[in-house]
């Protein structure tokens, strides 16, 4: 979405022994290191209180890093301002709420506000027509937020960062609560745009469609991380999540599916 040459060198993103504890000293996350490569689309995956969330807000520096370090693009993530981040990065987060009333084109102008000092009035126009355009959103940019259904909305979300023009966008849950076909549109948007993407994702068999790395996360450790064919396979999903990972061959497809077996009710008092 930038006409920008991107200053962004091989691994935009460089974390190492990466750790959160809470002020009750509560381990959420722990040592955790990796390198990302400018373009990749990272898949962070997990159970629920993996420590999924806690890793992207340490990535984008909604928590503070105590323990460990984040590089972006060579820089010190602790050390860098928040303007210095929004002229780096975009994330949309499950807290997203804006006000209701606020038509859905002035929502999405929003994000462009890190970058008024970049281009004129003109060109700033111009650039939120075409975010709007790629998103799908043009037809319905008058409306207000509190009349977007929850696939608009999400969209507007997405179109926000976007308008940023950021080379790193960070998501944390963005196909949630959508529906498969809504599911599929969003992600494909996201990964379409030519810049480095770090999402926590739930729907494991829409990773190797739509990501170029994964990560798991179990018990608040990397338990696996790498390139999508080497990493998600049967083995390692199911030592993550504790079901059957299946993948089938249609042609040059291949078809990755979860066999999630009936399993006992649950007894009172059992847990």
């Amino acid at each position: 979405m930038t006409g920008e040459t991107n200053p962004f060198q091989a691994s935009p993103i460089t974390a190492r022994g990466l750790s959160y504890r809470t002020p009750g000293g509560q381990v959420l996350l722990e040592d955790v290191s990796f390198d990302l490569a400018q373009g990749a689309i990272l898949a962070i995956a997990g159970p629920n209180g993996a420590g999924k969330t806690t890793l992207l807000n340490l990535l984008t520096g909604l928590l503070p890093i105590t323990i460990g370090s984040v590089s972006i693009a060579g820089h010190d993530l602790a050390q860098m301002d928040a303007a210095s981040r929004a002229r780096m990065m975009a994330v949309v987060s499950q807290q997203s709420v804006p006000d209701a009333r606020l038509s859905m084109r002035d929502y999405v102008a929003l994000g462009q506000l890190p970058l008024l000092h970049r281009k004129s009035a003109k060109q700033h126009q111009a650039a939120l027509e075409t975010v709007l355009e790629t998103m799908g959103l043009t037809a319905l940019a008058h409306k207000t937020i509190g009349h977007l259904s929850g696939g608009e909305r999400q969209r507007a979300h997405i179109a926000r960062a976007l308008a940023q023009e950021p080379h790193i966008l960070f998501l944390d849950e963005p196909t949630n609560h959508l529906d498969p076909d809504a599911k599929g549109r969003v992600l494909s948007l996201v990964t379409a745009q030519n810049i480095t993407v770090v999402m926590v994702i739930h729907d494991l068999v829409m990773i190797p469609e739509f990501a170029s790395h994964v990560a798991l996360v179990k018990g608040g450790r990397l338990s696996a991380f790498g390139p999508v064919a080497q990493v998600q396979t049967t083995q390692s999903i199911h030592d993550t999540f504790g079901v059957d990972y299946r993948v089938f061959h249609h042609g040059e497809r291949a078809i990755p599916a979860l066999d999630i077996r009936k399993t006992h009710p649950i007894k009172e008092g059992a847990f």
